[in-house]
């Protein structure tokens, strides 16, 4: 029968075994994928805009950002697969401690390059593309009234009226300031963040899913490029899935660096949560029903 009880595979880490030269190399690996993934997807966005002049996204844009997304995400897990996992992917991380996959300090230490790896491409595009202009506002200084035409954010046009999403608050008389910024994710009219929430979970726990199906499992056997490339489509399929409505992140990471390069976290928290939570039930489920379970220790993996 198998044993139904997780946590018990649980590992906190020990700072010898999880911050060894090996180990800073697989967060190396970890920090150069998750910049590779977020300068292609943040930059086909970008891109998109420029080709356009920050035109309304049509379908046939919504598929090239899922194509590039799905195109820079293979790149990112086939290149890392074999030093740290190829996780690129903080829900990721998650899924895999929580299946007792990766001790909490390794976590820990992906997270954190993870991030850094996100943050770093954002103020790459940044500086590449000139802080290319992806918001237009009107203010007036007499009544500091504002006047909100159109901001782009990930692969959506949308309309803003609320204060707490505007990125500065620079105004001149009369004139019209363009605010130069980096895509960042949020949500489209009519779209609750609770509607984003369930978006995020479901959508993460496939991607999770997958990654365990093809790249955690032990019986998966031979599958090459197979697992990247799987968990390449699952993302892109769900950027077409919910691209439109609220951003389709799957990953905490990549939210973060245009957040964080924007300094605005409007919202920001349901692309931390949402993730998580179905990352760490994805673990959680293929560990419990598909994975064979033994009281043997879990082997100590060299990255």
């Amino acid at each position: 029968m198998p044993n139904l009880i997780v946590i018990d595979r649980i590992a906190i880490g020990t700072v010898a075994a999880d911050f060894h030269p090996n180990a800073f190399k697989a967060a190396l690996a970890e920090f150069i994928s998750t910049l590779i993934f977020v300068f292609a997807g943040q930059g086909s966005t970008m891109a998109y805009n420029k080709l356009t002049s920050n035109a309304p996204t049509s379908p046939a844009g919504l598929i090239a950002v899922a194509l590039a997304h799905a195109f820079g995400l293979f790149v990112a897990v086939a290149t890392s697969a074999n030093i740290s996992g190829g996780h690129c992917n903080p829900a990721v991380t998650f899924g895999a401690f929580l299946g007792g996959n990766i001790t909490l300090l390794r976590g820990i230490l992906y997270w954190i390059a993870q991030l850094l790896g996100s943050t770093v491409a954002c103020l790459l595009l940044k500086f590449t593309t000139h802080y290319m202009v992806s918001s237009y506002i009107i203010y007036t200084k007499k009544t500091k009234s504002r006047k909100v035409l159109y901001l782009r954010c990930c692969c959506q046009l949308f309309c803003i009226s609320k204060l707490d999403i505007i990125y500065f608050a620079n105004y001149y008389d009369g004139k019209q300031k363009f605010v130069q910024t980096v895509s960042v994710f949020t949500l489209s009219p009519g779209v609750s963040v609770w509607n984003a929430f369930v978006f995020e979970i479901v959508m993460t726990f496939a991607l999770v899913y997958t990654v365990y199906a093809t790249a955690i499992d032990a019986k998966k056997g031979d599958v090459g490029v197979i697992a990247p490339l799987a968990i390449g489509f699952v993302l892109g399929a769900n950027i077409l899935a919910g691209g439109a409505f609220e951003g389709a992140a799957l990953n905490p990471a990549v939210p973060f660096g245009p957040a964080l390069v924007s300094w605005n976290w409007h919202q920001h928290w349901v692309y931390w949560a949402g993730p998580l939570i179905g990352g760490g039930l994805a673990g959680v489920v293929y560990e419990l029903i598909f994975i064979s379970h033994t009281h043997e220790p879990l082997p100590v993996v060299e990255y």
